[in-house]
């Protein structure tokens, strides 16, 4: 994939610099190659082309099919002796990974649960290859743990990028927003570039993290890479296709926890029940007088404009409102948390829900510690310190530990609310996987009966990880035993 110069016979000559975020590509007769022409651009200003830096790899391959010679003045990177000191080897999951990863010339996107050893997979990577290594990540907490890990892994330094670091290094850990904030000037100095969670990469400002690196070999991480917003396939422009995917079903029992979810319909109350279905009301009758598909792609957005317009528009939106709250957070799902806790004793558990009032109102409820995005940092760090050691045997959590952060073991989840991504509920599911001897995981769901919860859970669900579980379901007052609730 490298290449610095041509042979004999050569017939055109071309410079590649790296010049703020981008390349410049400059033939020694002025004329561009015609098999270059659909990656370069003519710059007027400078009297030569310019390329995006991520297409550097396709600009070598191009060249040498072509027997076109490049003065390569663009990349700064290292080839680096890279040893993994652990006492693991690989799994089979993760060779497999390794292998497809490296048959695609290092490029491309691998699918693994979480707790499958991402890092570890990334540490192959880096030491099959033997560059300069930029690892993205997005979130403070992910930074510190790659950092540390990576030290640990390569003994040697590693420089952070992100939550008040500014130290750049053969291998440098980033967030996304550092990265983005300094690719323009750092883009040539490293070889391979590692994309944790790298669903995040196509948002508009994230990509450029990618475009402005000329990183010729290039490696994304994700439990849940799709995206339906045509995000997908600006990662494989990126980063290369989808690889290899492992199941989560592939590695239960072995390198995850054997796991059940259960789905728990609760009934509101009469008082909930009537207040509900007048508020759902508005909302839905504003939706049929003025047409709104909400199968269209832009149905919600239509919506919120013409709330903001149309008589009644109002009104409608504070039903919506009004009758999502009841069915996320009624009087009868605070009850089946309640035997859930009650009926487990000595587990450690993760109570999940959509948004940080209901977490809080539960926290107070029942006296239990809620991190949020809220949370400080040294808070959070003690909260889950003292998970982690059973004195706090319960976390309450809107949507922060759905990534990002390393969450100690746990082995039962509840998710009181969510939203109906698919990518939330495997994440949510993942955090109770981490495997330990003996464990059986136990992932709840609440779902309002007779509510738009039943459609939000049902396509939450559409995912191989429940594809092939049963439920048996009952309303929870009728459960008093936690083994009543239902089976795989």
């Amino acid at each position: 994939m490298e290449m610095t110069s041509g042979g004999e016979g050569e017939k055109k000559r071309i410079r590649l610099e790296f010049v703020s975020g981008t390349l410049t590509v400059t033939p020694e007769d002025g004329n561009m190659p015609p098999v270059l022409s659909h990656l370069t651009v003519k710059d007027e200003r400078i009297s030569a082309y310019r390329a995006a830096a991520n297409d550097y790899a396709a600009i070598l391959r191009i060249c040498g099919a072509c027997d076109i010679e490049v003065k390569d003045l663009a990349r700064d990177y290292k080839i680096l002796e890279l040893n993994i000191h652990s006492p693991h080897t690989p799994r089979a999951h993760q060779q497999k990974a390794l292998e497809s990863w490296k048959k695609n010339k290092g490029r491309g996107i691998v699918a693994m649960p979480t707790g499958s050893g991402k890092t570890f997979l990334a540490a192959l990577a880096m030491a099959s290859i033997k560059r300069s290594t930029i690892v993205i990540v997005p979130t403070i907490d992910l930074l510190l743990q790659w950092e540390k890990n990576l030290r640990e892994f390569f003994r040697m330094d590693v420089g952070m990028l992100g939550g008040g670091s500014h130290d750049i290094k053969d291998i440098t850990v980033s967030t996304y927003d550092s990265a983005v904030l300094n690719m323009e000037f750092m883009g040539n100095r490293f070889g391979l570039a590692i994309y944790d969670e790298c669903h995040h990469l196509p948002g508009e400002v994230n990509r450029k993290s990618a475009s402005m690196c000329l990183a010729p070999y290039r490696l994304g991480l994700s439990a849940t890479p799709e995206r339906e917003d045509g995000g997908f396939e600006i990662m494989e422009k990126l980063l290369g296709p989808l690889v290899c995917r492992i199941h989560i079903h592939e590695l239960e029992g072995s390198v995850l926890s054997p796991y059940i979810t259960r789905r728990i319909p609760v009934i509101l109350s009469a008082e909930e029940q009537e207040r509900y279905t007048q508020a759902r009301q508005k909302y839905i009758s504003f939706v049929r007088r003025h047409n709104i598909d909400f199968s269209m792609k832009d149905a919600w957005s239509s919506f919120i404009i013409l709330a903001a317009r149309a008589p009644g528009g109002r009104e409608a939106l504070k039903g919506y409102l009004e009758q999502r709250s009841i069915a996320r957070y009624g009087k009868s799902k605070l009850e089946a948390v309640w035997k859930i806790l009650r009926n487990n004793p000595g587990e450690r558990i993760i109570v999940f829900t959509a948004d940080n009032d209901a977490a809080y109102a539960m926290g107070e409820c029942f006296c239990l510690p809620v991190i949020t995005h809220r949370t400080k940092a040294a808070e959070r760090k003690e909260f889950l310190e003292r998970f982690r050691s059973g004195e706090y045997p319960v976390l309450l959590t809107s949507k922060v530990l759905n990534e990002g952060v390393d969450v100690p073991e746990a082995s039962i989840g509840i998710v009181v609310s969510g939203s109906g991504s698919t990518r939330e509920h495997v994440q949510r599911l993942g955090r109770i996987l981490r495997a330990k001897e003996g464990k059986q995981a136990v992932l709840y769901e609440l779902v309002s009966d007779g509510t738009s919860e039943m459609s939000v859970s049902f396509r939450r669900r559409q995912h191989r990880a429940y594809g092939n579980y049963q439920y048996n379901e009952a309303p929870v007052k009728e459960l008093p035993e936690e083994t009543q609730t239902g089976e795989r």
